[in-house]
């Protein structure tokens, strides 16, 4: 432990009314990451100071760092009802945004922005708050004011980005998403958005580019080794499939979408064995296989009888 935390300790054990230092060593402990120790103390000192605001709000953390997000949401409110202190109602909100609570978070951070209309951090978490309850004009308009007031907000780009998208105005969107590439190069979520937007536009050779380099950046992205494995089987390059689809497995080990993948390869190639036998692996981990399940069992069944029937092989 920090020499700090152990001064304070000893400190409390010559004299466990020191209330002081007892204070000071939750926080300590909150900051050295000891968040149950910390609990633990700020409970004692709240019991006894039970209209301190500032030790209920330090309370709130510690439940906010040990996920007990219901206490932690009581202890801030308990503060705020105190003293509407803005970093009290800053983290109320975020302990909503984490119960996926976004209703209640907004008019909370919104006391935030009246006192701090310059905090793109709050401006970002209403924009947020918006985009998750659907509300895309209000979630453009925050996010908007994010950038303004900081433009090296990597992620208030990258929402915009999709609202963009969703919207279907995509040259705005690949816009937004190579400003997030600009600020953070392997930032692997931008090359995906450009990867499937090249796809749908028919911009083959670019959907090529981003999804390698979503795959570079984040090895167990498997909607982006689906859409590449549709691009290299359609242009026929079966080989260059394979070797995708063996790549994504020494990652993901028996992952029901990348079997039914490879399955599909060998389906193009008139492997009726291989397929068959891909597609067995795919139905087998079903836990992991977002294909319609009865829909690739028939297909499984299928191709079983056809083996029976033409190739006499066996199930």
């Amino acid at each position: 432990m920090p020499e700090t935390i152990q001064e304070l300790q000893q400190i409390l054990r010559d004299d466990p009314y020191n209330f002081q230092a007892r204070r000071s060593l939750s926080i300590a402990l909150l900051d050295a990451g000891f968040n149950e120790e910390a609990k633990k103390n700020l409970l004692y000192l709240v019991r006894t100071f039970p209209d301190n605001a500032e030790l209920l709000y330090n309370l709130g953390i510690a439940y906010e760092k040990l996920k007990q997000y219901e206490k932690a949401e009581n202890a801030y409110i308990r503060a705020i009802e105190l003293s509407p202190e803005t970093d009290f109602f800053y983290n109320l909100g975020i302990t909503f945004m984490e119960e996926e609570k976004y209703d209640m978070a907004i008019p909370v951070f919104e006391k935030v922005i009246e006192v701090e209309p310059d905090d793109s951090n709050t401006m970002f978490n209403l924009g947020l708050c918006y985009f998750k309850t659907k509300t895309p004009d209000m979630a453009l308009e925050y996010f908007q004011k994010t950038v303004e007031l900081n433009d090296s907000d990597i992620y208030a780009h990258f929402y915009m980005g999709n609202l963009f998208k969703e919207e279907g105005l995509l040259d705005l969107a690949i816009e937004k998403f190579n400003k997030v590439l600009t600020l953070s190069p392997d930032y692997s979520w931008a090359y995906f958005n450009l990867g499937s937007i090249a796809y749908e536009t028919g911009d083959t050779e670019n959907a090529v580019f981003y999804l390698k380099n979503t795959i570079k950046y984040n090895p167990h992205d498997i909607e982006a080794y689906k859409i590449l494995n549709k691009i290299y089987i359609k242009q026929e390059r079966y080989l260059e499939a394979q070797d995708l689809i063996k790549e994504a497995l020494e990652s993901m080990p028996l992952n029901g979408d990348l079997y039914y993948n490879y399955a599909q390869i060998f389906k193009c190639q008139g492997d009726m064995e291989k397929y068959y036998n891909a597609l067995k692996v795919a139905v087998t981990n079903n836990a992991t296989l977002t294909y319609p399940f009865e829909s690739v069992q028939k297909e499984l069944k299928k191709v079983g009888e056809y083996i029976r029937e033409n190739e006499g092989g066996k199930e």
